[in-house]
């Protein structure tokens, strides 16, 4: 699956294409990792394929599109004011966005914000924060992809003041399948932080992107203030304060567990051919003892002759007659030939007295 979406990924842009002719590749390695699909200008066969791809499991990164994004920095995109705590259901199509503004006060501001955005529908979105350039156009900023969570697929930005951080799935996905060893230590690679951490006070632009490969996708957003969140905002920095000492963590394990991986190798190495040089030894000398003997060596018959000559002794069988009661003889077969039974009968002949 991976070397198909290689291909897809080549075939289906023509800058890919053009430097895979160039440089060559045989298999999708780190450099290609990066590649993200724009649905939004892909043909009809190539949009099948890719979903496709995706419902056996591919994991197919995907971009916002190139025209909308061109849009969006041209200043010509529509954005719909809404306020804090605000909560807004709608429906998207498909590699299109809908754009929200919201005006923060300083108070809200230093309270901090969260948006997030989920669908019941499972539909896949990415949720888009936007910095606002002089000429009044929007460059993207952030974006958070949904994620499958349950009966919904959700996604979140958080602005608390302090780093945030964002965990990939997916790139941790690809490490296991190619080395579950190096997956396990590569595991939190991907666990990285926001590039914004906080927003100032005045106006922000957020957007919904639709992220299926036919199909609008339906879903409710709401961006509220975090103050009523002080207790879960220290827990979270707490955990993944954790997290992150965890990654440190594992990057010193890793260099502990090949030193020691190394040694034990070499350990079962040496046990095994020890194990064999011992079962030699054994061998010849069984054979040296063996040797040690006066009797003239005996020939064993093959297992043919054995069965042959056990088949023959079954057949011949000498004819004994031996005394039973008055005037019976038992008699066996010979030579597998039926022999008759012979009674000596006497006949008692009663006188008479004359």
């Amino acid at each position: 699956f991976e070397e198909i979406t290689f291909a897809y990924e080549v075939l289906s842009d023509p800058e890919n294409r053009r430097q895979y002719d160039t440089t060559g590749s045989e298999a999708p390695g780190p450099e290609n990792e990066d590649l993200e699909l724009d649905l939004s200008s892909l043909g009809a066969v190539n949009t099948i394929f890719a979903a496709l791809f995706n419902k056996l499991g591919v994991q197919i990164k995907t971009t916002v599109s190139a025209n909308l994004l061109e849009e969006a920095l041209n200043g010509t995109v529509t954005t719909l004011p809404l306020t804090v705590g605000q909560v807004v259901s709608r429906k998207v199509e498909k590699q299109s966005a809908h754009f929200y503004s919201i005006t923060l006060t300083e108070e809200e501001a230093e309270a901090g914000l969260i948006c997030k955005v989920q669908s019941s529908a499972k539909n896949k979105f990415k949720l888009l924060y936007f910095d606002q350039e002089e000429n009044g156009g929007l460059s993207l900023a952030l974006q958070e992809d949904s994620r499958k969570t349950g009966k919904l697929s959700t996604a979140g930005l958080y602005f608390f003041g302090f780093p945030v951080y964002r965990f990939d799935h997916r790139v941790n996905s690809r490490a296991l399948s190619r080395d579950p060893e190096t997956g396990f230590f590569k595991r939190l690679d991907a666990f990285q932080p926001f590039e914004i951490t906080e927003l100032k006070p005045g106006s922000h632009v957020f957007a919904v992107y639709g992220d299926n490969f036919f199909k609008s996708v339906s879903y409710t957003l709401e961006i509220f203030s975090s103050a009523p969140f002080e207790n879960e905002k220290e827990s979270l920095r707490s955990t993944e304060a954790q997290i992150v000492s965890k990654r440190t963590e594992l990057l010193k394990f890793e260099s502990e567990y090949h030193e020691v991986f190394a040694q034990f190798t070499e350990m079962a190495s040496k046990c095994t051919g020890e194990v064999q040089e011992i079962d030699e030894l054994l061998k010849r000398r069984n054979e040296i003892c063996a040797a040690y003997t006066i009797f003239p060596p005996t020939k064993q018959s093959s297992s043919k002759n054995r069965s042959w000559s056990k088949g023959k002794s079954k057949k011949k069988s000498s004819l004994l007659m031996e005394p039973r009661e008055e005037g019976e003889v038992a008699v066996r077969e010979e030579a597998g030939v039926k022999k008759k039974k012979w009674y000596n009968i006497q006949l008692r002949q009663d006188k008479k007295k004359t």
